[in-house]
């Protein structure tokens, strides 16, 4: 059974694979030992978290209803809102910064201009508020490094676009995992394979010398992307099955647990360069406090798992982790006893390149962002700019090497000299 016909017949059984079969570049080169670090993970609260119980903490003119401003934590130099005696399942703010805390940068005042889901999720995604064609960050990185991959940039959910830099992977299940790493073996299962390996390696021969007899030929581009694709696919499914070893035997029940193991288990096996994790129901216009005290527990519990999960597979220090939402919930509840949408939210960073126990930027009594100076990163309500995602993004295509990439500037984000965040990392 060839690789395609396998993926098809996952589309018919409902298993929701989405997986790239063929290079982007119509042109198949021999696998490797895949792709080596670093990885890029981006958490997504989706639906617009409440920051001011977590990273910016406030206490006053009820802006909060659980805590008051004498009790607000610090963590190094953090300021942390107290969550401990309202968890029920997951992980509180004095758990995760008391662990984390020295590795955490957190950016607090970020001018999102908008309040709506959707631009507001592009804007963070990309950095570009005003244009559909904007590749997610986890995708522009995952081109510019390593878009031979087989699944180099993983999605979960959430604004995913790609520019149509690099193939989209959607892998829901481990179970779906082990499918597409064992594509040629009966369920996906080592044991019972459609072909011994001489057959496969017969195989594997006859497709290579066919596809370089015909790459010199005079071809329709059609033609050639075709017998490309067919190459490619044969390849990837030689890549993929690197993977198989590190797929845990059993599936956590937890949502962000679960996309987890897959994207680490594709890292490990060098088939996969970022991916997009996200859980949602953050929008809490109804019942803000304990909607927010189910989710954030949630929330950071997986990124401990993916740390925790990382350090035993030996790849922590190759792993970069961005931690976000599309907006922030407003200082005033409704009558609903929610919160609605605010265009001032934060973002949290840790991993390879960046200095921890750092807090950029501020909001004031009333969560209006304050300005801070580029250079510096201290706050200055008088001559300091207003930290925007482009802002943000610009510094994350530094740090990951690619600004200068050609496909950085296919996508520019325009961002002066003098407004460039050039000391964000510490």
């Amino acid at each position: 059974m060839k690789r395609r016909d396998f993926l098809e017949l996952c589309g018919l059984a409902g298993l929701g694979l989405a997986v790239p079969v063929g290079l982007p570049t119509g042109r198949a080169e021999e696998a490797d030992g895949g792709y080596e670090g670093p990885y890029y993970i981006v958490f997504n609260a989706s639906g617009g978290w409440d920051t001011t119980y977590m990273m910016d903490p406030k206490g006053v003119g009820e802006i909060n209803r659980l805590y008051k401003e004498g009790d607000i934590l610090t963590q190094g130099n953090h300021r942390l809102a107290p969550s401990a005696a309202y968890v029920k399942a997951g992980m509180s703010n004095e758990e995760f910064f008391k662990e984390y805390g020295d590795d955490l940068l957190v950016l607090n005042g970020i001018d999102y201009s908008v309040n709506n889901h959707s631009p507001c999720s592009r804007y963070m995604a990309t950095g570009k508020l005003d244009s559909l064609a904007y590749p997610t960050f986890a995708a522009l990185v995952a081109a510019c490094k390593g878009k031979e991959a087989p699944l180099a940039f993983l999605t979960f959910g959430n604004y995913s676009a790609t520019g149509n830099l690099v193939p989209m992977a959607r892998v829901p299940y481990l179970s779906s995992l082990n499918l597409i790493a064992n594509a040629d073996a009966v369920s996906g299962q080592i044991q019972h394979p459609y072909h011994h390996d001489f057959v496969n390696e017969r195989i594997n021969k006859a497709l290579k010398e066919q596809f370089e007899g015909r790459v010199s030929e005079a071809r329709l581009p059609r033609a050639e992307r075709a017998q490309s694709m067919l190459y490619a696919a044969q390849l990837n499914s030689k890549a993929l099955k690197r993977v198989t070893p590190f797929v845990p035997t059993t599936s956590p029940k937890e949502r962000l647990s679960q996309q987890t193991d897959i994207a680490l288990a594709s890292f490990k096996a060098g088939v996969c360069v970022s991916a997009n994790l996200s859980i949602g129901q953050f929008d809490s216009h109804a019942n803000n406090d304990p909607d927010q005290m189910k989710l954030i527990p949630e929330f950071l519990a997986g990124i401990d798992y993916l740390v925790r999960r990382s350090e035993e597979l030996k790849i922590r220090e190759k792993i970069v982790i961005v931690i976000q939402s599309e907006m922030g919930r407003t200082p005033t509840y409704n009558k609903g006893n929610g919160k609605d949408h605010w265009s001032i939210g934060s973002i949290m960073f840790m991993g390879q390149g960046i200095k921890g126990n750092r807090v950029v930027g501020a909001t004031d009594e009333k969560q209006f962002l304050i300005p801070i100076d580029a250079e510096s990163l201290a706050v200055d309500k008088e001559k300091g700019i207003r930290m925007r995602p482009e802002h943000i993004h610009t510094a994350l295509r530094e740090i990951a090497g690619i600004d200068q990439h050609p496909f950085s500037k296919q996508f520019p984000l325009a961002v002066p000299q003098e407004e460039r965040l050039k000391k964000l990392w510490g």
